[in-house]
């Protein structure tokens, strides 16, 4: 509100926030620091796991970045663009949203340092810009080849990925399904290989252990026959997806017939059954020996389907007949009229079988497979939950290095290489972006400590060690929190996919140089709320970070 001629001009609606300069640079870093630390001690194989509790009490129980953020309901809009780092991290690169997270809260920390120092925020923004643009070329020269044939490199990265999840005790073999998997539905695009990871089908189960996880060289489908009277089982199976309803059909427009005696009526019934008659006999004119039906299927046709021996499923969702189609060679025809013996797919086995109480179709031993299914098992809901989420990191890591070709060290030594040769750059550079640069280079040191930090080591002697082993043996060298000593990664098999750190640092860097541009938040009232009954008033950070 100001004043003009004594008259007040009321420029903000009544009880609106605004916080301007010191004061919003100062919340805003808070507030992105508390995610940052929120997180931090789920990093690596030593992290500790997070138990988050929505408002109708449903429990996930996860040590995964982006699912603990995904789950928090966050208000503050600076925390909620920390949130958008794990997501863009884990959409683009499978995994690392922790690592990202982390940076950026420590990145937004050093920050804090230099604005101390009353250093302007355009200036750490431009040396902040420098060095993540350096760091891209620094990890691109640190990067090794990688065969995609070399199966033994790809389950090392999966394995690194499931580490330090719940699933770990059966990571070996986790890792091999995940592997798998992704090679089966890579495609040669070019030069290169291209993933399509809609075409990995995830299905839970409860029940069994996750030992029982498994593979399946086709697809699952949560539904069962629709007819007693059927096989349960077809051995090379001939399968036609249709998508259309195996039903009479309706007018389109609101029609009515008028039958006026018992004859009529008659011949409109014979005449309703001979059209779903000859619906099931141009399918198994054909040779169909499956049916997978996109909508219903009506009971007469049901009655002669099961005559003619042939197993149906119906209702079967789009997507799951998209991964049929691509598992089976089949086409998805609209027309059961226009449907050849071309149109077919082909799989060793079609059957029904019992998981966990409940039926499920297996079509499995298709030819070269397009689509697989994972079928994931576990004791309880939660570890089932946890599965499911290793093995997408663990997928996602093998589809970037098939599609890239290369990867770096992890356990901290892409980030230690990183604060050494950008602590060259910044002296190169000079002026007061140096600073900022050194700044950013120290920052990347919160991996390989906060590392050592989670696995109960000392994390300054640990980092100390860490750094001189570095500088002596080259850039794959971090830290084995199992060991407690610096150790050759590459050597260990613990690596990770160069995009996983690049994208890491490409999105801690943009997020936070996007919180430090910010010096005026001006929040909205929230009386509205109130009146509701809802939660008012502004959201209050308390922290022991300083």
């Amino acid at each position: 509100m100001a004043q003009l001629a004594g008259q007040p001009v009321v420029i903000l609606p009544e009880g609106t926030q605004r916080y301007v300069g010191k004061d919003a640079q100062r919340l805003n870093i808070l507030a992105a620091r508390i995610i940052a630390e929120t997180v931090r001690t789920t990093l690596g194989p030593k992290g500790m796991d997070k138990m988050l509790v929505d408002s109708l009490g449903d429990i996930v129980i996860t040590n995964d970045g982006a699912t603990i953020l995904d789950e928090m309901d966050i208000q503050h809009p600076a925390a909620k663009m920390m949130v958008e780092v794990a997501k863009t991290q884990d959409k683009e690169a499978g995994d690392g949203t922790t690592t990202a997270v982390v940076i950026a809260g420590e990145l937004l920390r050093k920050a804090e340092e230099l604005l101390d120092q009353n250093i302007h925020p355009s200036v750490i923004v431009k040396g902040y810009t420098l060095a993540a643009e350096k760091a891209q070329e620094i990890l691109d020269g640190i990067a090794k080849e990688v065969d995609v044939e070399d199966v033994e490199t790809l389950k090392k990265a999966a394995v690194t990925a499931i580490t330090g999840k719940a699933a770990e005790e059966e990571r070996e073999y986790l890792a091999e399904i995940a592997v798998e998997a992704v090679r089966q539905v890579a495609e040669k695009v070019g030069g290169g290989y291209k993933v399509d990871l809609d075409n990995i089908k995830f299905e839970k189960k409860e029940g069994g252990s996750v030992r029982d996880t498994q593979l399946i060289r086709g697809v699952v489908i949560d539904k069962e026959v629709v007819h007693p009277g059927m096989p349960k089982r077809v051995e090379n199976a001939k399968i036609a997806l249709i998508n259309e309803a195996l039903e009479v059909k309706e007018t389109e427009t609101d029609a009515e017939i008028r039958i006026t005696s018992p004859d009529q009526l008659q011949a409109f019934l014979e005449q309703e059954e001979r059209m779903l008659k000859e619906m099931v006999d141009k399918i198994k004119e054909v040779g169909a020996s499956v049916v997978f039906v996109q909508k219903g299927i009506d009971d007469l046709a049901q009655h002669y389907l099961a005559k003619y021996g042939i197993m149906a499923v119906r209702r079967v969702k789009k997507s799951d007949m998209e991964k049929l189609a691509k598992a089976t060679g089949a086409k998805i025809v609209t027309n059961v009229k226009d449907l050849t013996s071309e149109d077919l797919g082909e799989a060793e086995l079609v059957e029904q079988r019992k998981v966990a109480g409940e039926n499920m179709i297996f079509v499995e031993g298709c030819r070269n497979p397009k689509a697989v299914t994972i079928l994931i098992r576990g004791g309880t809901e939660h570890v089932v939950d946890e599965v499911e989420r290793a093995l997408e990191d663990a997928v996602k890591v093998t589809k970037d290095i098939i599609e890239d070709g290369k990867i770096v060290a992890a356990g901290g030594a892409p980030e230690i290489e990183l604060a050494i040769k950008l602590d060259e750059y910044a002296k190169a550079v000079g002026g007061k972006e140096a600073l900022a640069i050194e700044n950013f280079a120290e920052a990347l040191k919160i991996i390989p400590r906060t590392l050592a930090e989670n696995a109960g080591l000392d994390p300054i002697e640990t980092l100390v060690k860490v750094i001189a082993a570095h500088k002596e043996k080259g850039p794959s060298v971090g830290v084995d929190v199992f060991e407690g000593e610096p150790a050759d990664m590459l050597e260990r098999g613990v690596i990770a996919p160069v995009r996983v750190v690049k994208q890491a640092i490409k999105s801690a860097s943009e997020a936070a140089i996007m919180i430090l541009r910010i010096d005026d938040v001006i929040a909205a009232s929230k009386l509205e709320k109130e009146k509701e009954g809802g939660k008012g008033g502004s959201e209050e950070f308390s922290s022991d970070l300083d």
